[in-house]
């Protein structure tokens, strides 16, 4: 199987990279200063479960892609979605199959216009990873899971091709007959999680000392509500588990949305909760969502301002 992942930032670094070492005909599309980048220092991933160093990865910019491939596995930041499909798109072809690995959900509706729905396959991933000043891919935890499936349930042909792909590469997977419902709880999961540390602007330990761990209970509440209007209301385990997560005393998380605010760089904010909300359907509800909301368009309507120069 051919396979060509979209970025070799963290999330597609390392799922890439592990599928790669593995021995798989993995390619990177990337930009061509992350194409220099790699051709200099390979690609090194940092991990828990083993590190791997793979001193010449096959990369392709987009100038230079063409002809189809079996499997698109992309793994690029909302924001830039547009531009990845105008770059992926000659790799595009009858039998292609995509396999997003986006938050949200807005992403499916972009890719099925763009490239029809029969090709888009469901995916999450569970995984903390980043680019460190050398870029080398540094995982942060021990999770390290992806889930795919056909949208419309059940398995095929080519969703069990993707497993033997992944088997033995180094990290979790499963091929999910109900993957919307899978995405659908993340969603919510990393919706509450930024939504608090976002607005609240302090780790999970700090809000919870403040007495503020009601700000996780409403917010998972509210997300729960806009999950089950539009069919997939999540379970109570997962319900459960985010409610832990986010009240755990003490805790150090925080989310990547409120680490990218810290650092000044670009958010998924319209992605994660603005599309969440326009899906809720009730103009008057969702009282911290919306609050949550307007402070991210706020730190971005901040972040425009001072990146432009003075008058």
């Amino acid at each position: 199987m051919r396979i060509l992942v979209v970025g070799a930032g963290g999330v597609g670094g390392y799922f890439g990279g592990r599928m790669l070492a593995a021995g798989r005909d993995v390619r990177f599309l990337v930009r061509p200063a992350r194409s220099e980048a790699l051709a200099r220092t390979g690609l090194v991933i940092r991990s828990p479960h083993g590190d791997v160093a793979i001193s010449s990865p096959p990369t392709v910019t987009a100038d230079a892609l063409s002809g189809p491939v079996d499997l698109v596995l992309l793994s690029c930041k909302a924001y830039d979605l547009e531009s990845a499909m105008d770059a992926f798109a000659p790799a595009v072809g009858p039998e292609t199959a995509i396999l997003p690995l986006l938050n949200g959900m807005r992403h499916l509706d972009a890719l099925d216009a763009r490239f029809g729905a029969a090709r888009v396959l469901g995916g999450e991933c569970k995984i903390s990873a980043v680019l460190d000043a050398d870029g080398h891919v540094l995982h942060l935890n021990r999770v390290h899971r992806v889930a795919f499936g056909e949208r419309t349930g059940g398995r095929s042909a080519r969703t069990t091709a993707i497993e033997a792909q992944m088997a033995d590469a180094g990290f979790e997977f499963a091929c999910s007959e109900q993957i919307l419902q899978e995405m659908w709880e993340k969603w919510a999961f990393i919706a509450t999680g930024a939504g608090a540390t976002c607005l609240l602007r302090a780790t999970i330990g700090d809000i919870v000392a403040a007495g503020a761990a009601g700000v996780v209970h409403g917010l998972t509440d509210e997300c729960s509500v806009i999950a089950e209007a539009n069919g997939y209301r999540p379970s109570e385990e997962a319900i459960a588990r985010t409610r832990a997560m986010f009240t755990m005393a003490g805790s150090l998380l925080t989310a990547s949305m409120f680490r990218d605010i810290e650092s000044k760089a670009r958010i998924e904010g319209d992605h994660i909760i603005g599309d969440l909300l326009a899906r809720g359907g009730d103009a008057a509800g969702y009282p911290l969502l919306r609050l949550v909301y307007a402070h991210l368009r706020t730190y971005d309507a901040r972040r425009l301002r001072e990146a432009l120069p003075p008058a």
